[in-house]
């Protein structure tokens, strides 16, 4: 290159053809659908059976039971103090349907609390049981003899449970078992003596207590129900027992929640820009989708009717090493029969998978509406986004029977409604307002009930953040 000579770069070379900014001015595009990240796979809404209710109410008829104390107690964490919500005291066996707050927040004054490190023991087997013990955070086991003289596991506690109740009327019991803290353990006890001390002050507690001591315990089969008398392997003319079954005389009610939306579109919209899609149409989609997405949230997580919160005490239960493994899901099948899927976060399903591989074991897979599905014992899991994960990265893993025959989960709903597009979900037009919006009310009616309770089981405080 002569000195001199200018350096002509792309920008100074004339155009020779019609360029691409341009010429698209000119194209017909070819677009998508608009598109959603919010949509999952909602496999609980697609395998959970759906009963048609009518009035918008479903009643669950049972026999009667006798069910005591069977929920969690309450703790508030004001630094490194804890303290039980007096109310919370109720869950207790012993102060069950006792309602004097006042002498329910003396009680929760006394409670004391004790710390517990890995390893330490809380109670120990054949010592004078004087205390009630409170598990506010950690985990423990329980541990018994077995047959051979060896140590066994017979139950694991977590953040809400309790144990030694009996020891609050019964001077005489004894410890039955050996408590061990597996992790660190926060726990709250209120001692016997406590509470005779109020007792001889209050004269509300102290006609409780007389009541409780001088009813009979209820006759009950091995699920709390009242037992039908029956007689077998008589010979002669034996005298046969008579017997009635029972029905709960307040049976329990599910009315059909609902979850609403109003869509708005101008008409400007909906007149000139319906092609190739119609705008109307792609709202409509869109919204059911986030609809339906709320729909099975609520089913998992709503305080009165979601999965989660209406388990039975007796049929959650706690890992054994915190991660998922094929023995704590075999214990969650061997709770009920008939099991018919998994729900678990796909986080979840990860370590579950992770567990098996470090045991050598393979889990099979099945076909279900073209997904390849991964199942323990020939039981799915299906994944399922909605079931929480918690700041200590601890999630649970849901295993329930469904159906109706079977006694099992179902998922309630009302079709034949009007302006229906799917069972129990309509799309009702509202009119036009005076700034030309279109306004559709879009609803969907919905709940879910456990006919018995060991259709549903928990398998809480999984660990999924722990490689090994």
């Amino acid at each position: 290159m002569s000195v001199g000579e200018e350096i002509r770069t792309e920008q100074d070379t004339p155009q020779q053809s019609l360029g691409t900014s341009a010429a698209r001015n000119l194209a017909t595009t070819t677009k998508s659908a608009p598109q959603m990240q919010e949509i999952s796979s909602r496999w609980l809404l697609r395998m959970l059976p759906w009963v048609q209710v009518q009035g918008g109410t479903y009643r669950v008829n049972r026999r009667t039971s006798y069910s005591v104390g069977d929920g969690r107690v309450t703790f508030v964490k004001t630094g490194d103090r804890v303290e039980v919500i007096p109310a919370e005291l109720g869950e207790l066996p012993v102060l069950r349907d006792f309602e004097d707050q006042e002498v329910l927040t003396e009680l929760a004054r006394r409670c004391q609390q004790r710390e517990f490190e890995a390893g330490g023991v809380l109670t120990s087997f054949g010592n004078q049981a004087d205390e009630v013990f409170l598990l506010a955070h950690g985990r423990a086991e329980k541990i018994g003899t077995g047959p051979y003289g060896d140590d066994t596991v017979l139950g694991t506690l977590a953040d809400g449970a309790y144990f030694g109740e009996q020891a609050l009327i019964d001077p005489e019991t004894i410890w039955e078992y050996t408590v061990r803290a597996v992790t660190a353990c926060t726990v709250l006890t209120l001692p016997r003596q406590d509470l005779e001390q109020i007792a001889e002050r209050s004269e509300s507690l102290r006609a409780h207590l007389d009541r409780l001591r001088s009813i009979p315990a209820q006759r009950t089969n091995n699920y709390g129900e009242a037992p039908i008398d029956l007689s077998a392997g008589h010979v002669g003319e034996a005298v046969l027992p008579g017997t009635y079954v029972d029905y709960e005389s307040r049976p329990r009610e599910y009315e059909l929640s609902v979850a609403q939306t109003v869509l708005r579109i101008h008409t400007r919209v909906a007149d000139l820009y319906n092609q190739p899609m119609n705008q109307t149409e792609q709202q409509l989609r869109l919204t059911v989708e986030a609809l339906k997405e709320r729909q099975e949230h609520e089913l998992i997580n709503n305080r009165e009717f979601g999965l989660l919160n209406n388990c039975e005490y007796d049929q959650r239960l706690q890992p054994h090493d915190g991660v998922p493994s094929p023995d704590d899901m075999d214990e969650l099948l061997s709770r009920r029969r008939g099991s018919k899927l998994f729900l678990a976060h796909p986080r979840a399903i990860s370590a579950f998978g992770r567990e098996c591989n470090r045991r050598g074991l393979v889990p099979e897979s099945i076909d279900v509406s073209g997904n390849r599905i991964p199942t323990w014992r020939g039981v799915p899991i299906f994944p399922c986004n909605k079931i929480p994960v918690t700041e200590e990265r601890t999630t649970s893993i849901i295993c329930m029977r469904t159906g109706e025959d079977e006694q099992g989960v179902i998922g309630l709903h009302q079709a034949g409604i009007p302006d229906e597009i799917e069972p129990s979900l309509s799309v009702r037009f509202m009119g036009i307002s005076e700034q030309a919006i279109i306004s559709y009310l879009v609803s969907t009616y919905y709940s879910a009930a456990v006919l018995v309770p060991d259709a549903l089981g928990i398998l809480e405080n999984v660990e999924i953040g722990r490689w090994r």
